[in-house]
């Protein structure tokens, strides 16, 4: 009987590199803001060329991990911004055919307990900035796109009220991927605005006097008014996402 091995995968020695230095980044062992040695110095340590290094920097601050300073030839220990994180994510879900009624769903999961964390755990600032993206969207609303923006910014400023960074990260790729549907359904349908506003007012009032239950309730109405809304507006949920769409 003949025996058959798997072809050996041969890993990049930038790879090796990258995984080196991107290891002490995450276990902390070197702190946003530390710089790196020189591509020189690194290539000494890593015993291969600076050529390698190059390579593997790039592949770091790809990922947001490393940058360079202006001014500085030397690249330091940086943190991904949320920005490019969402991004990342709202474009491989793009890539995986996410469909409109997906993320409506993760909405539904996400948003609620979202609301009630915000009631929980607001400060006094916290509410005043969720009170000006509400105000915002009333003085707003009118632009279609002013509009979209806004309303996207008063979920975002409740998940900021968690003081919770991963519900954060989670949150701002659904918002990406909400907002085209959204500005269909704000465009087509007359009562949408008002309903908008009507919750928003609700949860602002339960924010403020940390009724959690009243929050996650009224987040979870919002979210559910958002199907209607579809409906109405004719947007099939089966229609898979795409970039601005």
């Amino acid at each position: 009987m003949s025996v058959e091995f798997a072809p050996l995968l041969i890993e990049p020695a930038y790879r090796k590199v990258a995984a080196a230095i991107g290891g002490r980044i995450l276990s902390r062992a070197l702190r946003e803001g530390e710089r790196l040695p020189s591509e020189t110095e690194l290539a000494r340590q890593f015993g291969v060329n600076r050529s390698t290094v190059r390579e593997a920097l790039r592949e770091l601050e790809s990922r947001g991990l490393v940058q360079r300073r202006p001014g500085s030839k030397l690249m330091s220990v940086s943190r991904p911004r949320h920005e490019a994180v969402a991004a990342g994510v709202s474009h491989a879900l793009l890539l995986h055919d996410a469909t409109v009624r997906d993320v409506w769903e993760a909405l539904t999961i996400l948003e609620p307990p979202i609301a009630r964390a915000a009631a929980r755990e607001r400060s006094a600032r916290d509410l005043e900035r969720i009170t000006a993206a509400i105000e915002a969207f009333a003085a707003g609303q009118a632009d279609t796109e002013q509009a979209v923006q806004l309303s996207a910014q008063v979920f975002r400023r409740l998940g900021e009220a968690t003081h919770n960074p991963v519900l954060g990260l989670a949150q701002e790729p659904l918002l990406r991927l909400l907002e085209p549907s959204l500005r269909v359904m704000i465009d087509k349908v007359p009562q949408a605005r008002a309903r908008i506003g009507t919750a928003h007012r609700r949860l602002l009032d339960a924010v403020g006097a940390r009724d959690q239950e009243g929050a996650e309730s009224w987040m979870a109405r919002h979210i559910r008014d958002f199907r209607r809304g579809y409906e109405i507006a004719g947007i099939e949920l089966e229609l898979h996402l795409t970039p601005g769409a």
